[in-house]
């Protein structure tokens, strides 16, 4: 069987928000861009940590509500990242063993893509 590579099945583009963003504010850039997670880079466009589903998820179990927050306050920044060459089937291994289901692709410091369990899971039925 022919490996994959990461560069060959990843989402782009990347949907990205700023720390300061308001949660409510990116909700709804989850909901219009139809994705699981944000990119969340500072003013210069380092990367700076991820926003997804489940974080709203804590949210809502905790009773906070995305407009009194920014994603700032409850962004994950440990978090798991990958490369273009990486090999697909390295890449979901390390996705279960994390337990994530988004793992931003970096090159050279730049987030370029974003792996997500459904490309994992497409890239066996194509």
């Amino acid at each position: 069987m022919e490996e994959h590579y990461v560069d060959q099945i990843m989402s782009q583009p990347v949907e990205t928000v700023s720390p300061t963003t308001t949660l409510q504010d990116a909700a709804a850039e989850m909901v219009r861009h139809d994705v699981g997670a944000l990119v969340v880079l500072d003013d210069a466009d380092r990367f700076r940590g991820l926003l997804t589903e489940a974080d709203f998820v804590l949210l809502a179990r905790d009773g906070r509500s995305p407009s009194d927050s920014a994603v700032a306050e409850v962004m994950r920044t440990d978090v798991v990242t990958t490369s273009r060459v990486t090999p697909v089937s390295e890449a979901a291994t390390t996705m279960l063993d994390h337990l994530v289901h988004h793992v931003p692709v970096v090159d050279g410091g730049e987030v370029v893509g974003m792996l997500t369990s459904m490309d994992v899971a497409s890239s066996f039925v194509r």
